[in-house]
């Protein structure tokens, strides 16, 4: 399909970004905050409940990694705090319906603890995560630098890129449109490119709480944005792709600074293998002045229908 020209793409920006701002980003906030806000029903379990309705075919699997690090969280001493989790994504999510966390208490030690925590929806488990906590300690460091990009302020926005593919539609455009709790640039190469790495910038619209918890655990949420993505890059397919279907199938992450994730955070995302259907990503995420925060490792499934099926 044809490029879209300037101007079609400036149409179809200027309704969705005049819906955008129609919501107050307080109010965007307060709504992720909410989402973290789990109800202690039993020891060591808590429960989310049912939206009235939803725009989802699913729920978002980044939602569910922060309420499971919430959930873990809260059975643990206080001077631990999480550096690590794996996690696996075993069925769909139903955002109508409530979601119930039970956390396993598997380990505590001196300095480290281990959570894990079972996601269960219609009392079947659709969700699985074990984290890892430490007290600070002192020891050696190193990072690997962050790589040359372009500052947030000169990156295209993520609705922009969505704006510019003529495989989506207005009616799917719209939807993207829907207000959320983050402000996303991305940089993503056009077409096919056997090197596949993009990057994208992120932050919260508004001040987060000071509590670290809180920016570890927006920052799980936020690192399931576009990682997938990536190991579509070297065959030149996107989300909006014909008969491309994808999910992700599990999703690791290790904590190495602090950082405030109501500030830009660099996603730098690249993929070295695709096969048997699968695709796997890894992201580093450094703060705008080079510090590397965090890491994470995604596979997804990617399967691409034959066409005229």
């Amino acid at each position: 399909m044809d490029k879209l020209t300037d101007e079609q793409v400036e149409r179809r920006l200027s309704a969705v970004l005049a819906q955008r701002a129609a919501v107050p980003a307080e109010k965007l906030i307060g709504g992720l905050l909410r989402t973290l806000d789990l109800t202690a029903d039993a020891a060591d379990e808590f429960t989310f409940p049912a939206l009235e309705t939803t725009a989802r075919e699913r729920i978002f699997g980044g939602q569910v990694i922060a309420q499971a690090i919430i959930a873990a969280d809260r059975t643990v001493e206080d001077e631990k705090k999480i550096h690590s989790l794996h996690s696996y994504f075993l069925r769909a999510g139903d955002e109508t319906k409530p979601l119930h966390f039970r956390v396993h208490r598997d380990f505590d030690g001196r300095s480290i603890s281990n959570r894990r925590v079972v996601v269960r929806q219609n009392d079947k488990v659709i969700f699985n995560l074990t984290a890892s906590f430490q007290k600070p300690a002192d020891g050696l460091t190193h990072q690997v630098a962050m790589p040359d990009v372009l500052p947030p302020e000169q990156c295209p926005s993520a609705l922009q890129h969505i704006a510019r593919n003529p495989l989506v539609s207005d009616e799917q455009i719209e939807h993207m449109s829907m207000p959320r709790p983050f402000d996303v640039r991305s940089v993503r190469p056009e077409g096919k490119d056997p090197k596949a790495r993009q990057y994208q910038w992120f932050k919260t619209v508004a001040p987060l709480p000071d509590d670290p918890l809180i920016h570890r655990a927006t920052l799980a949420f936020a690192s399931d944005m576009g990682l997938l993505s990536t190991s579509m890059i070297p065959h030149g397919l996107h989300w909006a792709t014909p008969g491309l279907f994808s999910t992700s199938l599990d999703h690791a992450m290790w904590f190495h600074d602090d950082f405030r994730a109501d500030q830009w955070i660099c996603y730098v995302m690249d993929s070295d293998w695709t096969g048997h259907a699968r695709g796997l990503n890894r992201g580093s995420l450094y703060t705008q002045d080079g510090i590397l925060v965090a890491s994470a490792v995604q596979e997804g499934m990617m399967r691409l229908a034959p066409k005229g099926d």
